[in-house]
């Protein structure tokens, strides 16, 4: 067991803390609890882990949410972690707001049909995407090894427990009004659910094939889904990303995204996004993130498979990995294009004696500078920390 952690640097800043503490919270926090000389100023809270949030426990699977309640800064996007068991169903329901997901486990089947009447059904595997635009009728429904996949909403206040479902509607609408309707006598509602079904267990649903449903309009012009994991990647020294949005995906209309890979010892260079707010969600593996604000105002977080990290607009940030197994993320943008600035490649294409004189460096640092972007790096003798 490693020594218990103290609030002193190395310069010998700080004392010990002999209160009440979470030692194993100081431990996955190293560089929170004692932050760099560097971070500055206040910022505020930019992780929430989904190990931190409520369980929403069904017969058929489970759910949990990062949204604003939990993590106030993050406004432009939330998130729900949901799994369903084989054959588990998320109920026919639809949303204002779009809906983005990973699949990050087993198979899912989809379902879904546009304002047109035009259906679109298809099974997702691991590293597969699918989204559905605002006031799209859907379902999910988990396969013989049942699934678990992250959701991604475009309102950092949207709460998954208050959506429209099927259910929910046919529960608070008078029986004589579903009778004409539907063209059948009101005993034919007799055992509709009383309330709002969200999650429920049914049975594996056969082969695609023998759940097709025609529609005399066809199929949605755009596909729902999207496989990421076969997209190939941008590779660089240290690792890889591969990048979607309304340019390979679309009917992505207001989510963007980069799957991240950052190999022991790299990161992600130091760079912004100079079109929205980035919505982080890690994978596996460990890293930390120092963000800087501008005004000398600069911090460090940590952050872990599970975790949710958030960057406001604009802000400077990279992501070093920090443990001993690869690093892979999400980076997720309210927005229809993935957009970034590489601080490498903006020194690189700017006149060098203007770079030189405003930093003060000379010739070693001029010379390493790269016109290409990469965003993952790494460099032989130079370790991440």
């Amino acid at each position: 067991m490693d020594s218990i952690p103290q609030p002193i640097r190395s310069d010998g800043t700080g004392a010990l803390d002999r209160g009440p503490r979470d030692v194993m919270r100081d431990r996955e926090n190293p560089d929170m609890f004692v932050p760099p000389v560097t971070d500055s100023g206040l910022i505020p809270n930019l992780k929430f882990s989904f190990s931190d949030t409520h369980m929403q426990l069904n017969h058929g699977g489970w759910s949990r949410e990062v949204t604003v309640r939990e993590l106030p800064i993050a406004t432009t996007l939330a998130a729900v972690n949901m799994s369903l068991t084989p054959g588990g169903v998320r109920e026919l329901h639809w949303h204002q707001q779009a809906e983005w997901s990973y699949m990050l486990l087993g198979r899912a089947r989809i379902t879904a049909m546009d304002q047109n009447g035009r259906n679109f059904i298809a099974d997702v595997s691991p590293g597969d995407l699918w989204y559905f635009p605002p006031g799209i009728p859907h379902s999910i429904q988990g396969l013989e090894e049942g699934c678990e996949f992250l959701l991604v909403f475009d309102d950092g206040k949207f709460s998954d427990l208050n959506t429209l479902s099927i259910s929910d509607w046919f529960a608070h609408t008078p029986k004589e009004v579903l009778s004409a309707n539907f063209g059948v006598p009101a005993a034919a509602f007799d055992n509709i659910p009383n309330t709002q079904v969200y999650i429920y267990q049914d049975h594996v649903p056969g082969s695609l094939q023998s759940q097709a449903v025609q529609s005399p309009y066809g199929g949605v012009p755009q596909s729902f889904k999207h496989q990421l994991l076969a997209q190939p990647p941008l590779k660089t020294p240290g690792g890889s990303v591969r990048i979607v949005d309304s340019s390979n995906f679309p009917i992505s209309k207001t989510i963007a995204a980069a799957l991240v890979e950052i190999e022991p010892g790299a990161m992600r260079e130091l760079h912004w996004h100079p079109n929205n707010d980035e919505w982080q969600y890690y994978l596996t593996g460990e890293g930390r993130m120092t963000v800087f604000a501008g005004n000398g105002a600069a911090r460090t977080f940590n952050y872990r498979a599970g975790d949710v990290g958030y960057v406001p607009f604009a802000f400077g940030h990279y992501i070093q990995n920090t443990g001993t197994d690869t690093l892979w993320f999400l980076e997720m943008f309210k927005s229809d294009r993935f957009e970034d600035v590489s601080l490498n490649q903006w020194m690189a294409l700017t006149p060098p004696e203007l770079v030189e004189s405003n930093l003060h460096v000379g010739p070693e640092v001029m010379n390493a500078l790269r016109k290409v972007k990469w965003p993952v790096v790494k460099y032989p003798g130079h370790p991440s920390k």
